[in-house]
């Protein structure tokens, strides 16, 4: 007697959800996913897509600054030098809400493709074998063999800080916006308020940066970190260290920050970019016998295993770390898991990450903070882009290559790239991590000559060991 196939219920259509939708389907399981948003989640529609999208503009705009350098001179129609350039914001923002949604539409094909049934509806669970959905047409019920749980995070408000989705901003409403800021002030200094600020300086408009810690990006390599935070007051940013935010208030067309010691910044707009809070609320998880830590996040282990049996979670809403590749591994894991293929438990020590400012910072393995705190023994070696050739060829000054590897042995174990589109140059130094190649086979792999590759190449022949 032939077996029915699983049944597998997936709520939330982002990275998480649709990649673990696709790995069930393609296992044979019927799968059903549950989404209320829009497919792609945040990653597509309000996150990632979006603001990569807007600093593809901005990027664009910060190689325009430099092209007299380059020997490049920008004209007007009756020939004059140009001086100045202008962004033109709403066709910006049109731009990036377009791109978002045919994402979305190409996610939503491919799923029917393989045969994925996709729910318009909020779902929630009633127990570890069922989900409700409330969707357009009313309540229904999906009966599941498996339940995956990826409704990801929203933007973290503060009552002090509400935004209004005009002049006071979530990182999710700044797509809205017709008329260019005259003076922007970004609350945050982590990953999501350094690359708007980056984006928004590059666009041509005044930004303050509010940063309640000693420098911008607290948790990214402190050379890296101090690379970008010259780089931007150099550009004309102000950056307010040690500045922790109290109030944001809106006044008309002006919007006032307050801090906590009193002092006052006013600005036109103001974006909040003060972390997430997971989508987990009012969906039975606790009922099912769903474990979430005290912020609210599902715990999961490396498996993507929840505490109630037969459900799995993925992506923001467990807060392992707020990536979209992370997210997607995470919901092919649970189903590569659940449906018995073969599985490797998830392994943060080689995910590669990256912050998309001007410049990029890309990084993968060991930090440098866990070297300095004696986690990790490893050499190293920090190499400046300056000496590059193609980086005096192409105008560029700041960034560097750092590498960590094992002493003794050589095995590369992390590494550090800040440059431009860094993120295009990580690859190699993931590839040595996750194969625990060292650093002696990075540098005899060729590289092409001029090439900012060349740099990691360098880098590796420095720490040869004899």
């Amino acid at each position: 007697m032939e077996r029915a196939p699983h049944r597998v219920v997936i709520v939330g259509g982002g990275p998480g959800g649709y990649e673990a939708a696709l790995v069930a389907s393609q296992l044979g399981a019927k799968v059903t996913v549950v989404d209320s948003d829009g497919l792609g989640g945040s990653a597509v529609l309000t996150d990632c897509v979006p603001s990569k999208t807007l600093i593809a503009t901005a990027e664009l705009m910060t190689d325009m600054a430099d092209a007299a350098e380059l020997g490049v001179r920008v004209t007007d129609h009756e020939g004059d030098v140009a001086t100045t350039f202008a962004v033109d914001l709403p066709r910006v923002n049109k731009r990036v809400k377009q791109l978002a949604a045919d994402q979305s539409g190409d996610i939503g094909r491919r799923l029917e493709k393989e045969g994925v049934d996709v729910v318009v509806g909020r779902g929630s669970l009633a127990g570890v074998d069922r989900v409700a959905v409330d969707g357009p047409g009313g309540e229904s019920m999906l009966r599941a063999d498996a339940i995956l749980v990826a409704t990801g995070a929203a933007p973290r408000t503060l009552p002090t800080a509400e935004p209004d989705g005009e002049r006071i901003l979530t990182w999710e409403q700044v797509y809205d916006l017709d008329d260019v800021p005259t003076h922007l002030v970004v609350v945050g200094s982590g990953v999501t308020g350094a690359e708007f600020a980056s984006a928004y300086l590059s666009l041509g408009i005044e930004v303050t940066l509010v940063s309640s810690r000693d420098r911008v990006l607290p948790g990214e390599d402190a050379d890296a970190a101090k690379v970008l935070e010259d780089v931007l007051t150099r550009r004309g940013m102000n950056v307010l260290s040690r500045s922790r935010m109290a109030s944001v208030e809106r006044h008309g067309d002006t919007v006032t920050v307050t801090l906590t010691d009193g002092r006052t910044v006013e600005g036109s707009h103001c974006i909040l970019a003060l972390g997430s809070v997971p989508l987990t609320q009012d969906m039975g998880l606790e009922e099912a016998g769903v474990l979430l830590d005290a912020n609210g996040f599902v715990d999961v282990d490396r498996v993507s295993r929840t505490s109630a049996r037969g459900v799995y979670a993925a992506g923001d809403c467990t807060g392992v770390l707020m990536l979209a590749s992370v997210a997607a591994m995470q919901g092919r894991i649970a189903m590569w898991h659940y449906l018995g293929d073969a599985v490797a438990p998830l392994d943060l020590a080689t995910v590669s990450s990256n912050v998309f400012t001007a410049p990029e910072i890309a990084t993968v393995g060991v930090s440098q903070r866990a070297v300095d705190a004696g986690e990790m023994q490893a050499e190293q070696v920090m190499l400046p882009l300056a000496t590059n050739a193609r980086a005096k060829m192409q105008g560029v000054r700041d960034g560097f290559v750092k590498l960590f590897c094992r002493p003794g042995t050589g095995i590369v174990v992390g590494g550090v790239i800040v440059a431009p589109r860094a993120s295009e140059l990580i690859h190699p130094l993931s590839l040595a991590v996750a194969e625990r190649l060292t650093a002696d086979q990075l540098a005899h792999a060729f590289t092409v000559y001029p090439s900012m590759s060349g740099s990691v190449a360098e880098a590796a022949r420095r720490l040869h060991h004899v």
